[in-house]
C-alpha cells in the first residue's frame, strides 16, 4: 500500500539506493562491526558523492531539490543494509537543515554546493554531557572579540563527529532562551578537539562522539541566523529533520528485521516442516509485518505533509516515536523466533537489535515525544508549529521532482 504514495521518480530512487547499498555497503558491514572505534572514510565519501545528502537542497545550489519523502526513502534504504550508514546520511542531512533554514545567501552559496558534490559533511552540535535533551541547560559559551567570536565548551553525541567537515555549533552568548547563538565551525579550525571515541552498543561505523572547543576563534560571518537565534536553529533542525530522519533509520532497520526473520523461519525446520508454519511463529511474523506497514505509512505521510508545506509537527513526533517502538518490538520478536541462534553474531538479527536501541534518545527521547504529543492533544503546545513557521523552506522549491533533475541517480558513482 505504501507504494501507492510514491511517484515513479520515488520508486526509481528507491531502486537506485537499494542497488547501491547492496553492492557497495553490504560487503563492508562485517568490517565495521569488527572495528567499533574506526570509521570507513572512503565509504562515507562514496555515499556523499551520490548527492543524497543534498536531497532537500535547492537545485540552485546543486542539490536534488527532491524533498523530504525522497530523503526518507534514501535513509530507509541505506539503513536496511547498514543502520550505521543510514545514520551517517541522516546526521549530515540534519546538519544541512540549519543552513537551509537560517543560512545567509553567502553561506548557502559557499556550503550547499559542497554538500551536494560530497566534499562537505555537515554536522550539528547541540547536546552536552550535562544537559542532554534540555537544550537551555547548555554551558558552552561564545563571546565577542573584535570581528570574531571565541567558543569554549564541550558537545556530546555529535553525529559524524569524527568524519564531519563543518560543525553547526549552538552555544550560549547570553542568559535565557534568547541567549543561544549558532555558528558554523570548520573541523580544522584551531581550538577544535575531537575526543577519543568511545565504543558503542550498536551503529558501529557511525561516529557520534564528543568535540571540545577551546578558545576556538570563529568569524562573526560564520554565525547562523542572528544573535539569540540558536534555540530556533536547534529546534527547527531537530523537529523538521531529526525526528523524520530517525524514523527513516528505524524504518530501514525494521524492514531488515522482517526480511531476516522471514528468511530464517522459512529455511529452519522443526517437526519436519519450516518453522514459519508453526502457528505461534507465523503469528509473530504477521504482527511484525503489521507494525512495519503502519510505521511506513506514518513516516511517508509525515514526509508528504512536509513536502506540501502543511502543519505537521505532531505527525513528525509520532513518526519518530512509533517507528522506534515498532522496530524495537519487532526486533524483540525476531530474537524470540531465532531463539539461541539469534545470540550469534554471524546472523544480522543480533546487530539489528543493537542498532535499534540507538534511535530512542536523539532528537528527543521517547518520553519527550509523548510529552509534546500530549501538549498537542491538550491544546497547550506553545507557539506556532515549526512546519508552519518554515513552510516556505520545506517544500521542493521549483516544482515536482523528477529523475531528470537528479542525473547523479542514473548510475551511482563508484570509487
Amino acid at each position: 500500500m505504501s507504494d501507492a504514495l510514491l511517484t515513479e521518480a520515488h520508486k526509481a530512487l528507491r531502486d537506485q539506493v537499494r542497488a547501491f547499498a547492496e553492492t557497495e555497503i553490504a560487503p563492508r558491514v562485517a568490517a565495521m562491526e569488527d572495528s567499533p572505534t574506526s570509521f570507513d572514510h572512503e565509504l562515507a565519501a562514496l555515499i556523499a558523492r551520490q548527492g543524497w545528502i543534498a536531497a532537500t537542497v535547492d537545485s540552485a545550489y546543486g542539490g536534488m531539490s527532491a524533498g523530504h519523502l525522497a530523503k526518507t526513502i534514501i535513509i530507509e534504504e541505506l539503513s536496511r543494509v547498514s543502520g550505521a550508514m543510514g545514520a551517517m546520511v541522516q546526521a549530515s542531512q540534519l546538519g544541512v537543515a540549519k543552513i537551509v533554514h537560517y543560512g545567509t545567501e553567502e553561506q548557502k552559496r559557499t556550503w550547499l554546493p559542497q554538500v551536494a558534490d560530497g566534499t562537505c559533511l555537515p554536522t550539528i552540535a547541540v547536546t552536552e554531557p550535562e544537559s542532554g535533551s534540555h537544550v537551555l541547560g547548555m554551558q558552552s559559551t561564545a563571546h565577542r572579540s573584535g570581528n570574531d567570536y571565541i567558543l569554549n565548551g564541550r558537545k556530546a553525541f555529535v553525529g559524524n563527529s569524527h568524519i564531519g567537515h563543518l560543525h553547526g555549533v549552538v552555544v550560549r552568548t547570553g542568559p535565557g532562551s534568547r541567549g543561544l547563538t549558532a555558528f558554523l565551525v570548520e573541523s580544522d579550525r584551531p581550538g577544535v578537539q575531537l575526543e577519543p571515541y568511545q565504543p558503542t552498543m550498536g551503529l558501529r561505523g557511525f561516529s557520534f562522539g564528543d568535540i571540545t572547543f577551546t578558545n576556538c576563534r570563529v568569524p562573526a560571518s560564520n554565525m547562523i541566523g542572528d544573535i539569540g537565534d540558536g534555540l530556533s536553529v536547534a529546534y527547527s533542525s531537530s523537529v523538521l529533520y531529526g525526528r523524520l530522519n530517525l524514523a527513516a533509520v528505524a524504518l530501514g532497520l525494521h524492514q531488515a528485521v522482517l526480511e531476516q526473520t522471514v528468511g530464517f523461519a522459512s529455511t529452519r525446520r522443526r517437526y519436519g516442516k519450516p518453522l514459519s508454519l508453526l502457528s505461534p511463529v507465523g503469528h509473530k511474523i504477521g504482527e511484525m509485518h503489521a507494525r512495519l506497514m503502519t510505521a511506513r505509512l506514518t513516516t511517508y505521510h509525515a514526509s508528504q505533509l512536509l513536502d506540501a508545506g502543511q502543519p505537521c509537527d505532531p505527525h513528525l513526533l509520532n513518526a519518530k516515536y512509533l517507528n522506534y517502538e515498532s522496530a524495537r518490538t519487532s526486533a524483540g520478536a525476531a530474537m524470540e523466533i531465532h531463539a539461541a541462534a539469534g545470540l550469534r553474531t554471524n546472523l544480522p538479527v543480533e546487530r539489528l537489535n543493537r542498532d535499534v536501541q540507538h534511535i530512542w534518545a536523539p532528537a528527543g527521547t521517547g518520553d519527550v515525544q509523548l510529552h509534546r504529543l500530549a501538549e498537542f492533544a491538550l491544546g497547550t503546545s506553545p507557539g506556532q508549529q515549526w512546519s508552519q513557521r518554515l513552510a516556505d523552506k520545506l517544500a521542493p522549491a521549483d516544482g515536482p521532482w523528477s529523475p531528470h533533475r537528479t542525473p547523479v541517480l542514473a548510475h551511482y558513482q563508484r570509487c
